[in-house]
This record gives C-alpha cells, sequence and structure tokens, in this order.
C-alpha cells in the first residue's frame, strides 16, 4: 500500500469557533472536552478501505433532519490524491443517511485553507420509515477513501485556495 496522507486536529481554537457558531448548548468547557476527546481517523480492518471518521459529540438525527458537524479533523496528502467522504455503509441502508453534498471531495491543497482544512460533514437522516438516528460520541458515521486522480494534458489550473466550502469558485 502506498501511504499518502496524514490526518491531524485543527487548532483548538478553529474547533471552538466552529462549535460556538452552531452548538451554542455547549460551554467552551464542553468544547475543550470535546476537542480532547476527538479521534482521528483510522480504517477498522487491514482490508478497509475506508477510514472511520468519529462523532465528536453525541446527536439525534429525526428523519427529514440536517445536522452540520465539525469533525476537529483535518488531512494533508500527496498532490494528485483526493479524499473522498460517503456515510457509514451501515447507517446508509438502515436510515438513508446522505452527505448533503452527496460524496464529500477534500482537495490536496484544502489543508492550507484559511479554515485550516478542517472536515465538516452535513448530513441527512433521509429515512422513509420514521427511524430515528442516535450517534453516541466517538462512533463512526462516515469513512474516507483517499483516490488518486489524473489532469487533462492541457490543464492550465494555477489558482491558489484561499478559502473553505465553494473557494475554487470563479464565477
Amino acid at each position: 500500500m502506498q501511504k499518502v496522507a496524514q490526518f491531524f486536529k485543527v487548532s483548538p481554537e478553529n474547533f471552538m469557533q466552529a462549535m460556538k457558531d452552531d452548538f451554542p448548548q455547549y460551554t467552551e468547557a464542553d468544547i475543550k472536552d470535546i476537542y480532547e476527546s476527538l479521534e482521528l481517523p483510522k480504517r477498522a480492518t487491514k482490508g478497509s478501505a475506508g477510514y472511520d471518521f468519529y462523532a465528536p459529540f453525541a446527536f439525534s438525527l429525526p428523519p427529514g433532519t440536517t445536522i452540520k458537524i465539525p469533525t476537529g479533523i483535518r488531512v494533508k496528502m500527496e498532490e494528485d490524491w483526493v479524499l473522498q467522504l460517503f456515510p457509514r455503509s451501515g447507517l446508509g441502508f438502515k436510515f438513508r443517511l446522505q452527505l448533503n453534498n452527496t460524496v464529500g471531495i477534500i482537495d490536496s491543497d484544502y489543508y492550507y485553507s484559511d479554515n485550516e482544512g478542517h472536515i465538516f460533514a452535513k448530513i441527512t437522516n433521509d429515512s422513509n420509515e420514521g427511524k430515528v438516528l442516535e450517534v453516541s460520541a466517538g462512533s463512526g458515521f462516515m469513512q474516507g477513501i483517499f483516490l488518486q486522480y489524473g489532469i487533462t494534458v492541457d490543464d492550465a489550473a494555477d489558482g491558489i485556495r484561499n478559502g473553505g466550502f465553494g473557494s475554487t469558485t470563479n464565477k
């Protein structure tokens, strides 16, 4: 296996701000505790393609509802690789759990973004069976797979990323 990437936590300050923005019910002390307990993504078995991302806190997601989760994680990877994010397959099967952007794409230069390359997951319980998704803190809810990609022979991309979501949109 080719080793092409490494996961890190974002800074405590970055995580604190992300949590304060969307989860005002947590105190600064709560957020510090959550940050300290963050686990870096890892594969469950030697044959696993996906790196499991773990919920930083417990949450409940009734059918038809959405939550944006700051994972507290960033990834540094080789230039011609991408990290693709998907719901854990069991959660997709049982709850129709979906990433709101269908497949998350983490580009290699996202690590250097103004937001430190903080990976967020916006997920929806799309269950049509009335099932409430309960995720406990520290349990896997999303998986990431590294894939190598190519470019066209006449590629002339020379832009430099300076932001987070949608920062490379030119039009």
